[in-house]
């Protein structure tokens, strides 16, 4: 990924108010150039009017923010001419072939003809649908129609690039196969502010990660800084045996002092511990009782136990609409 300091989108004090109701609250962000933010929260958390403000599709009340070093408001057409949006819903005409689909939008975005379709050409080989490009877009599997959603994204070659829950419904192959796209095109230099309810796929993708709630950021940083703001880790340990795992479960408690979580349906105890001086104890005592393990692992919080600390429950869809007045 591009390690410029350039900063592809700036936000101060963004503030939004419909009627009594604040949706942003003084939000700052700061994404730079060739990056990947991630942004997280709960449904009415602020982020669906953040990234329409960024879009501008609309108006803040207070505060500014630039996108390519152009202001959303007084220089709006600037940026959208280098933004790029993929929403969570098909975008393209599904009666029409892939290559249509984005020979048009290129048609649209004023280029001539003969250039509409040479990036029509680029973009389905780039994608891996040049064989399906002169089928109708209906008849695309999922993993393909998110494929050519991003492609018809990119027909006016954009710097940055908003996605809303990118793969949503996606099987995980199909959602594996959407995330080495989004790898590849900020390896090529694109700037990515990335909306998921998937914690995973901000984990995988995000250089940083800003999580709203009531119209405020209440955290931001790198997964990992995240993940240790949340503080204890946690030991897990998995039973050869899954009729031992009540067992295991009494030595756990014994040996840390805290009641652990048993899953039964994954055999696995679980429990927060302060740091790693509990993990030989644990070995010597489930040594001592001849019991063998198949996983011990001392772990930092995933982000969805960040996530709950954070803004006191788990995280939740919050769907992300670039179009209309739904917030």
């Amino acid at each position: 990924m591009s390690t410029t300091n350039q900063v592809a989108i700036s936000a101060e004090g963004l503030v939004k108010k419909y009627g009594t109701t604040t949706a942003l609250d003084g939000v700052d962000l700061t994404v730079p150039t060739g990056t990947v933010l991630g942004v997280l929260g709960p449904n009415g958390a602020g982020k669906t009017t953040a990234v329409r403000i960024l879009g501008t599709l609309l108006r803040p009340d207070a505060g500014h923010a630039t996108v390519g070093g152009f202001d959303v408001v007084r220089e709006a057409s600037r940026v959208r001419e280098i933004i790029g949006l993929t929403g969570q819903y098909a975008s393209v005409d599904e009666d029409m072939s892939g290559r249509r689909n984005l020979a048009m939008i290129g048609r649209l975005l004023g280029m001539p003809r003969a250039q509409a379709k040479a990036r029509a050409g680029e973009l389905l080989e780039r994608f891996e649908l040049s064989d399906a490009g002169d089928r109708i877009a209906k008849t695309y599997s999922g993993g393909m129609r998110r494929r050519l959603d991003l492609a018809a994204s990119l027909v006016g070659n954009p710097s940055i690039l908003y996605l809303d829950e990118p793969t949503t419904g996606l099987d995980p192959h199909a959602r594996n196969g959407v995330w080495e796209t989004i790898r590849n095109l900020v390896l090529d230099g694109t700037t990515v502010l990335l909306t998921t309810q998937y914690l995973e796929e901000a984990d995988a993708l995000a250089d940083s990660i800003m999580v709203f709630d009531k119209g405020k950021v209440v955290a931001s940083g790198r997964p990992a800084e995240l993940k240790a703001q949340a503080g204890r880790q946690t030991l897990d340990v998995r039973p050869a045996e899954p009729g031992h795992l009540e067992r295991v479960a009494a030595i756990v408690a014994e040996s840390v002092g805290v009641r652990p979580k048993v899953d039964v349906v994954n055999a696995l105890v679980s429990v927060p511990v302060p740091d790693g001086t509990s993990m030989p104890v644990v070995v010597r005592r489930l040594d001592e009782a001849g019991i063998a393990v198949t996983e011990l692992s001392l772990r930092l919080p995933s982000l969805d136990e960040v996530f709950l600390a954070l803004v006191g429950h788990a995280a939740v869809q919050d769907t992300v609409v670039l179009e209309g007045a739904v917030r």
